[in-house]
């Protein structure tokens, strides 16, 4: 069976609890004036992972709280003074009928995600609180708990402790020791630190040998500033502008040749090409099982573009991936390095997920991830550069330790400096 760890507890976690307490403070302070369940709901609602994402739920709330108020106090405006229906089905009638123009107003008032904010303020006290002894002072003492809530929301999720943040250093970490080994996937945690020691200021890059297309997905929600050297090195990718920043080309000439070699030996290789900006993963005819598996399942990604032909001269070859049987791989690898061992990077290695098969992998000789660091650094004026890793190997419980690294490195503590 496989161990999972559990998931460690995360700042939003303490954050909540934290917020949560400090409405129970002030509910004390107060004299045990209001209901703190209010306003530790405004304060659940508002712990968010980012500063802005708090404002805008704070914003949110308090415009559903102001319009579910509003047309509370014309509800028991009109049960009360008007027409006593409370407590009656013409009553919950009247309710379900005003529910319509509370849900209206945040439309008109373009706060369509208050709506459901609206309603809960709105019900709570005709439903609830419709016979306390001043369903009024209810009305004000509800909009002001909620007020409470959204200040201790902001309150906590604004304090941090004192650091000063390092932004002359480039920090750059390899993507695979930051993924789940069950799905793939950054860690919600490291997510939401990446991002916002990025929007701090953090200067940071992820190395892969994978291709654009395949991180393009997994770094969906992960807002790099910095482009990403992927294919081992070959190229820089700027996932936000969709473009190649640098690359190291194969020549046509060295790639006939190869292919050449792979063709007598009856094998099929990919051929990793740009053509402008896009990449191109050419092919002849899938060979083996390994081949069509990975093709089949890659091919419908938006990602990915295969062409069932030989590349054209004017396109830039950047890698070529071959698979197939172990021992077929290993006497390809002996050809391929001894005609271009010094004139191009080869490398093998057996495959995690077809039992049985190797991969080969070429590149230009002067590919590299530690050429492309350096090359970050000249282009963006970073003075220096650290890399970030997993000592040992990698398990469920190292994936988060590349974040704390780079929190602990960018934005080390600091009292009392500067």
């Amino acid at each position: 069976m496989k161990k999972t760890a559990l998931p460690p507890i995360g700042n939003r976690i303490l954050k909540s609890a934290a917020g949560v307490f400090l409405c129970g403070v002030v509910y004390f302070l107060r004299g045990k004036g209001g209901i703190p369940f209010y306003s530790m709901l405004a304060v659940l609602w508002c712990i968010q992972p980012y500063s802005e994402s708090t404002l805008k739920m704070a914003a949110q709330r308090t415009a559903g709280t102001f319009v579910g108020a509003l047309f509370g106090l014309i509800t028991i405006v009109f049960e009360i003074y008007a027409v006593p229906v409370y407590d009656t089905l013409w009553g919950y009638a009247f309710i379900a009928l005003m529910i319509i123009p509370v849900i209206y107003t945040t439309v008109v008032l373009d706060k369509k995600n208050a709506s459901y904010f609206s309603c809960v303020v709105f019900l709570s006290i005709t439903v609830i609180h419709m016979t306390d002894n001043d369903p009024f002072l209810f009305v004000l003492n509800r909009v002001l708990d909620t007020f409470i809530g959204i200040g201790a929301g902001i309150a906590v999720n604004s304090v941090r402790l004192p650091r000063r943040r390092i932004t002359d250093t480039l920090f750059a970490a390899e993507l695979d020791d930051m993924l789940s080994p069950v799905n793939e996937r950054l860690t919600p945690y490291s997510k939401v630190e990446i991002n916002r020691m990025l929007s701090d200021g953090a200067n940071f890059t992820l190395a892969t040998m994978r291709t654009p297309g395949a991180i393009t997905e997994i770094l969906a929600d992960v807002k790099m500033k910095l482009p990403v050297i992927v294919m081992n090195g070959a190229a820089l990718y700027d996932i936000k502008e969709n473009s190649y920043v640098m690359s190291y080309i194969i020549s046509d000439s060295t790639c006939k040749k190869i292919r050449d070699i792979v063709k007598n030996r009856d094998m099929n290789m990919f051929t990793n090409a740009l053509c402008g900006d896009n990449l191109m993963i050419y092919y002849d005819e899938l060979k083996n099982e390994a081949e069509k598996s990975i093709y089949t399942s890659l091919k419908k990604s938006p990602y990915r573009n295969y062409v069932n032909r030989l590349p054209s001269p004017e396109d830039r070859a950047i890698y070529i991936m071959i698979i197939d049987k172990a021992d077929k791989i290993s006497a390809l690898y002996a050809e391929l390095t001894e005609s271009f061992g010094e004139q191009l990077k080869i490398i093998t290695y057996p495959s995690d997920d077809y039992k049985g098969y190797a991969y080969i992998k070429i590149y230009n000789r002067n590919a590299g991830k530690q050429k492309m660091i350096e090359y970050i650094c000249s282009s963006y004026n970073i003075e220096k550069f650290v890399t970030l890793s997993i000592d040992g190997e990698k398990s469920a419980r190292s994936i988060n330790r590349i974040a704390h690294e780079l929190k602990k490195s960018f934005e080390p503590l600091c009292f009392g400096k500067k």
